[in-house]
């Protein structure tokens, strides 16, 4: 069983940038993915990369956004810039399509000023 532990997420004002990180303790899956979960809202898919590097986005953060993998390191990035108020949320990484159980704690992203 894959473990993800994500991490990197803060405060951030309007406008500035974050990158985060998630690390798996073995080998990730073909397809991985950043999902969040903003308060009161389902878990949506942001951005998505397979295992040869290929990536799409919702079209709420596309061009923002940018997510990324080292399969040596087994962890999987998401490089965020032009941070809004909206982006504020829980982000976790999973598999695409998620796994129920590998669901790891999430990292707060709070964009605020």
């Amino acid at each position: 069983q894959v473990q993800l532990v994500e991490s990197g997420g803060g405060l951030v004002q309007p406008g500035g940038s974050l990158r985060l990180s998630c690390a798996a303790s073995g080998r990730i899956f073909s397809t991985m993915g950043w999902y969040r979960q903003a308060p009161g809202k389902s878990r949506e898919l942001v951005a998505g990369i397979t295992r040869g590097g290929s990536t799409n986005y919702a079209d709420s953060v596309k061009g923002r956004f940018t997510i990324s993998r080292d399969n040596a390191k087994n962890t999987v990035y998401l490089q965020m810039n032009s941070l809004k108020f909206e982006d504020t949320s829980v982000y976790f990484c999973n598999r695409v399509p998620a796994s129920r159980s590998s669901w790891g704690q999430g990292t707060q992203v709070t964009v605020s000023s």
